[in-house]
């Protein structure tokens, strides 16, 4: 399944290595010796969970199935519009931060106000509907950040 949730987030424009130059840029100046490589790896492994692949499947086909039209009223138009008051998205993505626990709530929370890197860029693609998809990636980055704040870089 993880080649398969991989596959479509390439098909989403979400690719590994992007969502870990986000996590580089959450944790590097709290570790001298970080790298690029280690970031990956975290992510890598955050994507490796059952629990992370099942809210990303979820969550992009929302996404998908909006684009195409076909959710039911007035659930189409709220993911269509990425309604402000909506905040299932969020919520999706908060499941996926804690399983590092807590420590990422406030990484998720900066990716997601201050859309930098790829969260910005899926917010600002108006050709798809993202809805998901930003907060996905947010929420990805965020986990592999803890990972690494845990210390996990060592571990994996």
């Amino acid at each position: 399944m993880r080649e398969n949730v991989i596959a479509l987030m390439e098909e989403r424009g979400i690719t590994l290595p992007a969502v870990a130059e986000l996590v580089y840029e959450l944790q590097k100046k709290y570790y001298e010796d970080l790298s690029p490589e280690i970031c990956l790896t975290a992510v890598e492994a955050v994507i490796s969970k059952r629990e992370v692949q099942h809210g990303i499947l979820t969550g992009l086909a929302l996404d998908m199935l909006a684009e195409k039209q076909l959710l039911p009223h007035p659930l189409q138009q709220i993911i269509a519009d990425d309604e402000p008051l909506y905040g299932i998205d969020e919520v999706l993505g908060m499941a996926i931060t804690n399983i590092y626990g807590t420590i990422g709530v406030t990484s998720f929370g900066y990716l997601d106000k201050m859309k930098i890197g790829l969260v910005g860029e899926l917010d600002r693609d108006k050709s798809k509907v993202n809805t998901f998809a930003d907060d996905l990636v947010a929420a990805i980055a965020s986990a592999a950040a803890a990972k690494i704040a845990h210390g996990g870089k060592k571990n994996e």
